[in-house]
């Protein structure tokens, strides 16, 4: 008798083995179709599903305090405002190198423009001072040139029109 109740449990185990085996040669997707098909038959059965809204007040409740978490927001604050802060400089800096470049071409034109305007004043100023022009002019008017005498110069002495004898001046002696 054991020794069929020994045979009854190899034959079982024999079994067990074949049904392993057999389960290993089904494929990955159709065990979890079926796996998901029963599934959805054990959840809808004969009653549709009601869904009832239920109001819960949590007024009442209060977070529990968290030091570490707090800690971590103030330093990923502080890193956070320290970059906006160098990010903020960076940027300033870049448009006010703009801006200068804008300013320095705005001068360089303005001074272009001065000098042209320089230039043109010169050449006018040449073409009044022109002494074959103010003659011309003089003599338009009436105007002679002076007789002897009627030159006075600035620093008292009376211009003559004749010759004038060269003078030798003697030296100034530097005193100490």
């Amino acid at each position: 008798m054991a020794a069929s109740v020994m045979a009854g449990h190899e034959i079982e185990m024999m079994g067990a083995a074949a049904s392993r085996s057999q389960r290993r040669t089904e494929s990955l997707a159709e065990r979890n179709r079926a796996l998901f098909e029963t599934q959805r038959k054990a959840r809808r059965g004969p009653t549709p599903e009601v869904f009832f809204a239920k109001h819960i007040d949590n007024t009442r409740l209060v977070k529990a305090d968290d030091p570490e978490r707090r800690r971590e927001m103030r330093q990923f604050s502080v890193v956070m405002s320290m970059l906006f802060v160098l990010v903020m400089v960076y940027v300033w800096q870049h448009f006010m190198a703009i801006e200068i470049g804008y300013r320095v071409e705005a001068q360089k034109q303005q001074v272009e423009q001065l000098r042209e305007q320089n230039r043109q004043l010169r050449l006018t100023e040449a073409q009044l001072t022109d002494p074959e022009r103010i003659d011309k002019m003089a003599k338009q008017m009436g105007l002679d040139a002076p007789q002897p005498g009627q030159v006075v110069r600035p620093d008292g002495s009376v211009e003559q029109n004749g010759p004038v004898w060269a003078e030798v001046k003697a030296p100034a002696i530097a005193v100490r």
